[in-house]
Order: C-alpha cells, then sequence, then structure tokens
C-alpha cells in the first residue's frame, strides 16, 4: 500500500506539474530555459516539445554520469519519458489552440502556471522515485565543481538558455521570472505534501 501512496504522488504530482508547464509556456511571455531550447527545437527542427524533452534527458543522464564518474542512471528516464507524454498530452489536447491575448492574461497564466508547477512538484518529490535528469544535472554540477545548489542552479540554466536564445527561443520577461520564482513556490508546497505522504503511510 505504500508503493501504491509514493505512485499515486509522483502520477498526480507529474500531471499537474506538466499542466503548469505547459501554461507557463503557452502565458507567450517567456519560457523558462530548458522548456524555451525545447520549444525553438520544435519550431526550427520539429518533433514535439515532449519528444525534444525525453531527447534532452537522454542526454543528460550520460553528461550527468561522466560528470560524476558514475554508472548511467538509466532509470530516470522512465520519469523523463512520463514528463514528456504528459506535456504532449496537454499541449495536444488542451493547449492546441488557446493562446493568451493581452498582457494581463499573461501574466495571470505564467504566475498560475508557475504556482502549479510549484504544488506538483511538491507532490511528485514526497514518491522519491528517480528524479528527472535535469534534477540530477543540477545536482551533477554541484558535485562535480563543488558548488552550492544555487550556483548549480545557475549554471544549468545558463547551459540551456545558450543554445535557446541562438536558436531565437521564447526568452523573455517570464524567463526572468520563471527562473526566480518557481524554486519557491515549490518550496511553497512541499511541507504539506511531506506531511500528507507521512500520515498517509503511518495510516496505511
Amino acid at each position: 500500500m505504500k508503493f501504491f501512496i509514493r505512485l499515486l504522488f509522483f502520477t498526480i504530482g507529474l500531471f499537474v506539474l506538466t499542466f503548469g508547464v505547459c501554461l507557463t509556456i503557452k502565458a507567450n511571455l517567456g519560457a523558462g530555459a530548458w522548456d524555451a531550447l525545447n520549444v525553438a527545437l520544435t519550431e526550427k527542427v520539429g518533433l514535439s516539445i515532449g519528444k525534444w524533452v525525453m531527447i534532452d534527458g537522454a542526454v543528460l543522464v550520460l553528461v550527468n554520469s561522466l560528470l560524476i564518474k558514475r554508472r548511467p542512471d538509466f532509470l530516470t528516464l522512465l520519469t523523463i519519458i512520463v514528463i514528456g507524454s504528459m506535456i504532449d498530452f496537454w499541449m495536444n489536447s488542451v493547449f492546441e489552440t488557446w493562446q493568451a491575448e493581452q498582457f494581463i492574461v499573461k501574466l495571470v497564466t505564467l504566475l498560475l502556471g508557475i504556482l502549479i508547477v510549484g504544488f506538483g512538484a511538491g507532490a511528485y518529490l514526497q514518491a522519491k522515485f528517480p528524479q528527472s535528469p535535469f534534477d540530477n544535472f543540477m545536482l551533477a554540477i554541484k558535485e562535480r565543481f563543488g558548488v552550492n545548489l544555487m550556483m548549480a542552479k545557475t549554471i544549468g540554466e545558463i547551459t540551456a538558455l545558450i543554445p535557446a536564445f541562438f536558436l531565437k527561443g521564447p526568452i523573455w520577461l517570464g524567463t526572468i521570472i520563471i527562473t526566480f520564482t518557481v524554486g519557491p513556490a515549490i518550496q511553497l508546497f512541499f511541507p504539506f505534501f511531506e506531511k500528507l505522504m507521512k500520515r498517509l503511510q503511518a495510516k496505511y
């Protein structure tokens, strides 16, 4: 039963998180660094945003392995396949024709997306299943170069922003807002889901 509860947190958390990610993209005020790269690759090369999420993730599995000089953690591919598939689901069903027009609508959409990402991440992280290669990339940078988490996150974001910039990805005001608010949004919801997970596991 405890495994089922963890699986439920993992699945629902990622389902909600990816909905929030799609909101931040469709707000059209600038996407997060990796999302901006994936949108740019979709527009320039083809394939869906979700497919590029999977490809990026697969590449990062190998990069992370080289950085920390350990065997690749292929289990993280399962997480990134779920994330990529859910992003494509939301983009192709709910958001296929929807587009924010007025600036205030765009801003509300962006901020709502960030809160939903925080809500979903706060839930999915409780499962303690393999994290996405993007999260592990930050941790690998921290371990390899001996920097703090904030610096490691910044390096990771720049790694995606540079190619996204040259590919003319959606980098703008929203990119900055996302960079500095997603972390606090996750922290806002994390304690609630942590307590909920403990209660449910103690009960069942």
